[in-house]
């Protein structure tokens, strides 16, 4: 009767092991770097290169954002947690565009969806339709399940500082201002 207790024994340790490699993983994936002075790699690089169309039908280029903190915000009209933390985002911006930060709302979504919501909700700052390829860019961010809302804050030089996939809280901007 042991053999069974110490076989289940061993495959529970080597589950829990399992997760907590898992967990460990995920958590080295997106961990926030926070080493100043780190120089762009090619997937930053490769997003300072893209363009995107707004709402109106202009272009919006990354590199225009290039040289200040950067907070990118993927969201989509049909995610409660992305429509939840908007205001957040546009009372940050509002806070702290005078301190050179910048907001950027890209949004995995029909561009019929955005301009509606963007017109019953008003944000302070740009938002650009990533349509559903922003997955794809989210994921060369650090977004490994390619879930909404993603946040990624970047350095003036244009390196990725922060990572936060899920709502974004006060805190976790407080935090990252600090940081800078």
């Amino acid at each position: 009767m042991s053999a069974p207790q110490v076989g289940s024994s061993r495959r529970t340790w080597l589950a829990a092991a399992g997760v907590a490699l898992v967990a460990g993983g995920t958590a080295y994936g997106l961990r926030s770097p926070t080493c100043a002075g780190r120089e762009p790699g090619p997937v930053e690089e490769a997003f300072w290169q893209q363009e995107f169309s707004q709402t109106d039908g202009s272009a919006l280029r990354m590199a225009h954002f290039r040289g200040k903190p950067l907070v990118v915000n993927f969201w989509a009209t049909w995610c409660p947690p992305c429509v939840e933390e908007l205001p957040l985002l546009s009372a940050f911006f509002v806070e702290n565009k005078s301190k050179s930060w910048q907001v950027l709302g890209l949004a995995v979504d029909q561009p019929s969806a955005v301009k509606r919501f963007q017109a019953q909700n008003p944000l302070s700052f740009p938002v650009a339709l990533a349509g559903m390829q922003g997955t794809d860019l989210s994921r060369s961010l650090g977004n490994l399940s390619g879930g909404l809302p993603f946040t990624v804050v970047f350095g003036a030089a244009g390196e990725v500082r922060h990572r936060k996939i899920g709502r974004l809280s006060p805190d976790d901007l407080n935090a990252w201002v600090r940081l800078e």
